[in-house]
């Protein structure tokens, strides 16, 4: 789960991190009120959206008078952004973040993120800031330090100086580095996050350590005892589709394919999406229904995929493990009959009680296409997919 740079920065400032003094706005009157509570005569007004890179998208304006940052306001709030990031579509800025502006003599760049491959929390820092780390890790990868840290042990003293001497840390100001680097551990650790980023870190021309952005990503699995957390979630800033989806307890991401998947398991939906690719299609969406497929989940299920209306072909791709195929056939000749497909349907079935639930979907008398592999499958939807464009070109 994303939050937002004032709410991530917000939960720093509780862990030690020092952030530069900024208020939140909703409207244009809001963000003039915002700056004259400021003190100082630059402000950075930023836009709020749940991506990387505003600032080449014009997202993040640096404004010396009020009347800037009146025109600022007026020029993100209730704007879309498009960056690298959300692709094509873009995100609606609905709120901005009105910041003191600093005067920056070196900026940095530091992370903390779980990294899956060594089971461990590796902390990246670089004593270039202020770009992408991507760009970076291209140009000069040796400019970048990483320390891996053993999650049962913690972060330890030296590997906090090794990082502050890496990011170049002048030996006076080595206490506020240390306290700010442990904060930003601390604050991973202590909510579950997977992801904390700070870019730029910033020294100012007062000597001070200041975090001028933020971003945190949370483990969705671990919400369920982070209330507080789960409550910074921006539905705004997430696909209706995909907050449906988390409401019906579904897992889904929408993808820019045509061909819908609603699948059970993980590893499963990751594998069919592989194998449409394979056959010359492109998937529309990961969804996962889990192991408890009643017959009202997969109608939930089938309008979520049918939601996006570039779906021009649908598989159901099942492995009856937990669950049984003819619980599940029964859930999809249901669906379709509420739903009154208009697309083609490609229905795989495999394991427990796989033959009735082929012999429900044989005799429901609907246009089910039928597959026995996950490859005849792939290749059956493809082929669907292809003859519905051919007939409306």
């Amino acid at each position: 789960m994303n939050i937002h740079e004032y709410q991530a920065k917000e939960i720093l400032a509780q862990y030690g991190v020092k952030i530069a003094e900024g208020g939140l706005a909703y409207s244009v009157v809001e963000a003039v009120q915002r700056a004259r509570e400021i003190e100082g005569d630059v402000w950075v007004v930023k836009a709020q959206i749940h991506s990387g890179a505003r600032g080449k998208a014009g997202g993040i304006k640096v404004c010396r008078t009020h009347a800037e940052v009146e025109q600022a306001a007026e020029e993100l709030i209730g704007k879309k952004l498009v960056t690298h990031q959300t692709g094509p579509t873009g995100k609606i800025c609905s709120r901005i973040y009105v910041e003191a502006g600093t005067s920056i003599s070196k900026e940095m760049y530091l992370s903390f993120m779980v990294d899956r491959a060594s089971e461990r929390i590796i902390m990246i820092g670089a004593a270039e800031g202020g770009m992408e780390i991507e760009k970076l890790a291209e140009t000069n990868p040796d400019a970048i330090i990483k320390i891996y840290i053993e999650p049962a042990v913690g972060l330890q003293d030296f590997q906090v100086r090794k990082m502050a001497f890496g990011l170049g840390i002048d030996p006076a100001q080595l206490n506020h580095a240390v306290k700010t680097i442990k904060g930003c551990y601390r604050a991973l650790r202590d909510l579950d996050a997977n992801t904390l980023e700070i870019n730029p870190l910033a020294i100012t021309a007062n000597n001070e350590i200041v975090a001028l952005d933020a971003k945190m990503v949370f483990d969705e699995n671990a919400l369920f005892r982070r209330h507080k957390i789960a409550e910074l979630r921006d539905n705004t800033q997430v696909d209706n589709r995909e907050v449906a989806a988390a409401e019906a307890g579904l897992s889904y991401v929408g993808l820019d394919g045509d061909i819908g998947c609603m699948i059970n398991g993980a590893g499963l939906a990751m594998a069919t999406m592989d194998m449409i690719k394979l056959a010359g299609g492109e998937p529309a969406n990961f969804l996962d229904v889990g192991g408890g497929a009643s017959a009202e989940r997969t109608e939930k299920a089938f309008r979520l995929v049918l939601a996006d209306a570039n779906v021009k072909a649908m598989l159901v791709n099942i492995f009856a493990g937990i669950n049984r195929c003819d619980w599940i056939a029964e859930g999809v000749v249901q669906a379709v009959k509420n739903i009154d497909m208009k697309i083609p349907l490609v229905v795989r079935l495999s394991g427990t009680n796989v033959e009735e639930g082929r012999s429900i979907i044989k005799n429901s008398g609907l246009p089910i296409i039928t597959a026995d592999t996950l490859a005849e499958a792939a290749e059956k939807v493809v082929r669907a997919r292809n003859e519905v464009v051919a007939q409306k070109a």
